[in-house]
């Protein structure tokens, strides 16, 4: 189910969400469950996902395949983990409102707070500039929200921060949520 939330894991995610314990129970557990999952190799690591059986078990119907853009999957999982799996976490939500929309890579809520979630790995920060410009026009017409981004590099936390000041959020460092 969590490969069905999350879209990919690696090894390292799996065994935090599911206390899998030490690196060889956890290769253990997932070498018992290769007929439900798939892995490619990215970086070194092992990224998990459901194949054709594993969503037919638990009626996923989102195909997934190796895909370049596993990283930006990543980051959001270790910021859903980071959070503590929020219940509410949803991925990939349309926000809209009036005449402005966008699409946050995930959005949760917590003490009564809408929290959306944007995931900079590798985006040009002209996108990025765009996003929060739409964000400044939603805090215009409600200001409940929090925003928080994941990044790669402490100059990309530094200038997100300060396009985003004024906004409620924060900017975390991906290797700080690891």
């Amino acid at each position: 189910m969590s490969l069905k939330k999350c879209d990919y894991l690696s090894r390292e995610q799996l065994q935090k969400m599911h206390d899998l314990g030490q690196d060889r129970n956890a290769q253990r557990v997932l070498s018992n469950m290769n007929e439900y999952i798939s892995h490619f190799t990215e970086e070194r690591k092992k990224i998990y996902y459901l194949n054709a059986a594993g969503r037919e078990m638990i009626q996923s119907e989102k195909v997934r395949k190796k895909t370049a853009l596993v990283n930006h999957y990543l980051m959001r999982n270790d910021l859903y983990i980071h959070f503590e799996r929020p219940s509410s976490w949803k991925n990939e939500i349309k926000v809209a409102l009036n005449d402005m929309s966008l699409i946050a890579d995930a959005a949760f809520i917590s003490n009564k707070l809408h929290h959306f979630i944007e995931v900079d790995y590798k985006q040009s920060m002209s996108k990025n500039i765009q996003k929060i410009k739409k964000y400044r026009q939603l805090a215009a017409l409600n200001p409940q929200f929090a925003l928080i981004w994941v990044t790669t590099t402490p100059y990309r936390k530094k200038k997100i921060e300060s396009l985003c000041e004024g906004l409620k959020g924060r900017v975390f460092l991906w290797d700080d949520i690891k």
